[in-house]
């Protein structure tokens, strides 16, 4: 795979911002519209994009206000660039794959991919081929169904899920999925929110986040953990100036100073536009990588030596205090301040706004879900709320923030690898087959299958398997040892080209896109990170005849696989979704009325029992305090400890340009941000080019991700940061969090090397050709710009 997507002749660095969004995020996002879309499409999208009658936005799961509230514009930056991306004039069609082979391709970098345009026909690269070509849906249909059922077990087939599937599609997916006979169904969750959906089930009940978009603007306090709501989120920012403005006090925990938490510039508000924004966070702690759960703790223990605690709801609604209160009340503070990087003066302060409030919410992301010790944090974070009686109380609660669009709603809807007894049973009653009740694959379980030839067949609903997965290399070597690969999608991307020997793309519709079918117009659903289901209805035609539905996909392919052998009629489904959401009414607790209720404007909250009634599904009947201990992140010398992290100007492995203007980044995305003294500890220069090499203890493998910038950040020592998915080569496959599996992306270790000068490079080239060949570049210094 190419490691050279940056040009450092043209990389600048600035200094970072201390505000987000403002007139610059307006005009960005109306430059990349116009010059992908045009004018028409532009006005025709972006003012239905997340309206009631409208499309929903595919870059992230932040909820809609209510439609009475919602303005005009009611989309960010980067729901600008994800429309853009995806209804985009230029198109990747039969003559584009004929003139580019599949090794040409692979050449490229990612960013290069994604703007080739729409897959506009079916492709195939038929065995031994060096080119994908057009192939006819049927014939497409009929090699899938016919591989899936030469299979030797259904268990050697696996059936990947991004975030972006709808609830229909969704459903329909691990319907057919089951009916073929797995469960192997690893998602985009696994990676992301996994450690989230099992601390919280464990501590109440159901694993997701507690809370409304309205108790957001009601909380008194809201601490943001491990998030960057300015870059992934932003329409977030809004939710966190009405709480500013209603007086809310805010903290924000993660180790780099993120400008959306510093200060925000509402574009739509004369005070963003011509005055100085909102303040956000009135307290930043800087905390070293993986501190998260000695912090939690520490707060714990003083909040306990305060008495600052909730005794009624404690007494009424919780199981496990006692021997939560033992333990943290014996949390050893030079431990902490270790694990941290923070002073007992600075997380008192942060305690003390705790104590003071009356109604606190806790926001987390991905900076907590991809350690070692994921599980035991969020657990951590659930013993706050649930000592102060933060749950199922206005303005408090918990909130894991959600990256993709539906990832949630796809969960909801039965795509998961270990989903309950009851939904299989109400399956097995709606369907009259008797689904499989093995659990099947996650994410990192299916690679190992695929590696160790257990598996033989993978299938992708959208996303882009190979960048976002862990450890890439071994992850693309094991797609590429399968004997069919399928990705079902709307533009191209690496997953394409490290593939099976046969392996085939299947274009889809997008959201943006309208859908008719010989029932009429059809439109889908989707579900956002708090639970509220609406609908969403795309205002484009089509790109081409030659591109379907996800829906219609999933049913052509189930006609070529089970067929009507389970008396379930695929076609009809495919040509009226409301016969999906029937079905999906009387299968999915808390669905039932679906079509009914969905189909009002801004659509219905499923139930959440903590949130409205606090009551929690767990084996005692209360929630759970759950004690862990404290483990130390070790370091060997000479390492640091890198966390993996989006740009400003990308989607998930969605590489919209090159910016990450908020951090100070122009024209490149191979730069690693450290502390200026670690840079002159290891005997470096700002601006040095320099390999990451990664360290695990787990196996003696050495990883290594080439030519990377050094950038001087405020970061705390000891620690660094750098974009996916260029690191997602450094992350072991086996270094997962406990009790959820996730990959550990935000604790790598990995220590800095000077890239060899290009001499050096082309004498190790010629004793070892590994490697992309990059002997082109220059080892000329990039520009630093105040």
């Amino acid at each position: 795979m190419p490691d050279d997507t940056i040009n450092e002749d043209e990389l600048e660095i600035h200094d970072p911002k201390r505000a987000a969004a403002g007139v610059t995020g307006v005009r960005v996002s109306l430059q990349r519209s116009l010059s992908h879309m045009g004018l028409k499409n532009t006005a025709k999208t972006l003012l239905k994009l997340n309206q009631a009658d409208g499309f929903d936005c595919m870059s992230c799961a932040w909820p809609d206000p209510d439609p009475e509230n919602r303005h005009t514009a009611e989309f960010c930056e980067n729901g600008a660039k994800a429309v853009a991306e995806e209804a985009t004039k230029e198109r990747a069609d039969p003559a584009f794959f004929a003139r580019h082979s599949i090794a040409d391709l692979s050449a490229r970098d990612e960013y290069w991919l994604g703007q080739q345009g729409r897959i506009t026909h079916p492709m195939i690269k038929r065995p031994g081929g060096t080119h994908y070509e057009e192939i006819g849906w049927e014939e497409a249909l009929r090699l899938i169904g016919d591989q899936l059922t030469s299979l030797g077990s259904p268990d050697e087939a696996i059936f990947y899920t991004s975030g972006r599937a709808s609830n229909e599609a969704a459903f329909l997916y691990q319907l057919f999925v089951r009916a073929y006979g797995t469960n192997n169904m690893p998602d985009c969750s696994n990676m992301c929110h996994e450690s989230s959906g099992t601390a919280l089930t464990e501590s109440i009940g159901i694993g997701k986040g507690s809370v409304s978009l309205r108790d957001i603007y009601d909380a008194e306090c809201i601490v943001i953990a491990g998030q960057n709501p300015g870059t992934n989120h932003p329409r977030m920012l809004s939710a966190l100036e009405i709480a500013k403005r209603r007086g809310a006090t805010i903290i924000a925990i993660n180790p780099l100073r993120e400008a959306g938490l510093v200060n925000f510039r509402n574009p739509q508000k004369p005070r963003g536009v011509v005055g100085k924004g909102t303040d956000i966070a009135d307290l930043h702690l800087p905390i070293k990588i993986n501190g998260d759960l000695a912090l939690f703790q520490a707060i714990g223990s003083l909040l306990l030596e305060w008495d600052a605690v909730d005794h009624e709801f404690v007494e009424r609604h919780t199981h496990g205090f006692e021997a939560w209160a033992e333990h943290v009340r014996a949390v050893d503070w030079g431990v902490v301040e270790s694990a941290t990087g923070l002073t007992r003066a600075q997380i008192t302060e942060a305690a003390e706004l705790i104590r003071a409030s009356d109604a606190t919410i806790y926001c987390w992301a991905m900076g907590l879900t991809q350690h070692r010790n994921a599980v035991a944090t969020i657990r951590e974070v659930a013993n706050l709320a649930l000592a102060r009686g933060d749950i199922g109380k206005r303005g408090a609660g918990l909130c894991p923030v959600r990256g993709h669009s539906n990832v949630q709603g796809d969960r909801t809807m039965g795509i998961w690898e270990r989903v309950p007894e009851h939904f299989l049973d109400a399956l097995q009653a709606e369907f009259g087959f008797d689904p499989p009740r093995k659990h099947g694959f996650d994410t990192v379980d299916a690679i190992r299958a695929l590696r160790d030839g257990k598996a033989a067949f993978f299938m992708g609903l959208g996303g882009n398997f190979v960048q976002a997965a862990p450890d890439t290399e071994v992850t693309a070597k094991a797609l590429s040892s399968a004997a069919m690969t399928v990705q079902v999608s709307t533009k191209l991307n690496r997953s394409h080209l490290e593939c099976g020997d046969t392996a085939l793309i299947l274009p889809t519709m997008g959201r943006t896109e309208k859908l008719v079918t010989a029932a009429g117009e059809q439109y889908v659903t989707v579900e956002d990170s708090m639970s509220a289901v609406h609908a969403s209805r795309g205002v484009l035609p089509p790109i081409g005849p030659h591109v379907r539905s996800e829906v219609a996909i999933i049913a052509g392919l189930a006609e070529a696989t089970v067929g009507r052998r389970d008396g379930i009629d695929w076609s009809a489904m495919a040509i009226d979704h409301d016969i999906i959401r029937h079905h999906i009414s009387r299968v999915v607790p808390g669905c039932e009325a679906y079509t009914h209720n969905v189909d009002r404007p801004g659509g219905f909250v499923l139930p959440h029992p903590p949130r409205d009634s606090r009551t929690f599904e767990t084996t005692s009947g209360k929630a759970e305090f759950v004690p862990s201990p404290i483990e130390l992140l070790h370091v060997p010398e000479g390492h640091l400890v890198l966390q993996t992290l989006r740009s400003h100007d990308q989607f998930n492995t969605t590489i919209y340009g090159l910016s990450d203007r908020y951090r100070g980044i122009e024209d490149g995305r191979r730069v690693v941000f450290v502390h200026p003294d670690d840079i002159a500890a290891q005997g470096f220069a700002p601006g040095d080019l320099v390999d990451l090499v990664s360290r695990w203890d787990g196996d003696d493998v050495t990883r290594v991700a080439k030519r990377f910038r050094i950038v001087p950040y405020e970061t705390p020592r000891g620690s660094a940061a750098a974009y996916y998915p260029e690191t997602n080569p450094l992350v072991p496959l086996d270094s997962t969090a406990t009790g959820s599996n996730q990959p550990t992306s935000k604790s790598v270790m990995v220590r800095l090397e000077p890239h060899p000068t290009e001499h050096e490079a082309n004498v190790g080239a010629a004793q070892d050709d590994v490697g992309a060949d990059d002997s082109h570049k220059t080892d000329r210094q990039p520009r630093h710009l105040s």
